[in-house]
C-alpha cells in the first residue's frame, strides 16, 4: 500500500500560498480572468502596407509564439511580460530601442488611427484600470501578438474581441 503525501507544516504552507498569491497578483497589464472573445462592432483596420521594419517585427514576433510568460521577463529563455516582449522584438528585428513599462513605451512613437494600423505598430490597452497597462504588436487582419499572464504564453488575439475592444486605448507607429 502506498503512503499518502505528508501534509506541509503550517509555516511552509503559508509560504507557498503567499508565493502563489504574489505571482497571481503580479502581471504586466494582464487580465485576472479569461478574456471574453465575443466580437463587438468596431471599425476593422484597413491594413496598410507594412514598412520593411514592420514586416521584420511581425515575422520575429510570430517566431516567439508560445514562449512562456514571466513578470519582468525580457528574453525568450526567461520568458516575457508584455513590455519585455515588445522591447526584445523591436531591438532584435528592427534595431529600435523601446524600453520601460507599457506606459513608458506609449510615450514614444507617433499616434496612429485604429483604422490606419500597419503590421509592426504597437497597440495599447487599459487592462488594470490604469492607462497603458498592456501592449502588443499589431500583425494585420485586426490581430495582435502579446504576452499576457493569462494562459502564460505569447499568443495572438483579435482587436475585435469584446475584452480587448473595450480596453483599447491607442496605437503608435515607430517606423516610417
Amino acid at each position: 500500500m502506498e503512503k499518502p503525501f505528508a501534509p506541509l507544516n503550517p509555516g511552509r504552507r503559508r509560504f507557498h500560498v503567499a508565493s502563489l498569491a504574489a505571482l497571481l497578483l503580479a502581471a504586466c497589464g494582464s487580465v485576472k480572468k479569461q478574456p471574453d472573445n465575443r466580437r463587438v462592432a468596431i471599425p476593422r483596420a484597413e491594413d496598410q502596407p507594412p514598412s520593411e521594419k514592420g514586416r521584420e517585427v511581425v515575422f520575429y514576433a510570430l517566431s516567439l509564439l508560445d514562449t512562456g510568460y514571466r513578470f519582468g521577463g525580457k528574453n525568450p529563455q526567461a520568458g516575457f511580460d508584455c513590455s519585455g516582449m515588445v522591447s526584445y522584438i523591436y531591438a532584435q528585428a528592427a534595431g529600435v530601442n523601446v524600453s520601460g513599462s507599457a506606459a513608458d513605451i506609449a510615450k514614444q512613437g507617433t499616434p496612429v488611427e485604429r483604422d490606419r494600423l500597419r503590421p509592426g505598430d504597437l497597440v495599447f490597452f487599459n487592462t488594470l484600470n490604469r492607462p497603458y497597462s498592456h501592449v502588443g504588436i499589431y500583425i494585420g487582419d485586426n490581430r495582435f501578438i502579446h504576452a499576457p499572464s493569462t494562459d502564460g504564453k505569447v499568443r495572438i488575439d483579435d482587436l475585435g474581441s469584446r475584452y480587448f475592444a473595450e480596453r483599447f486605448e491607442e496605437a503608435r507607429a515607430y517606423f516610417d
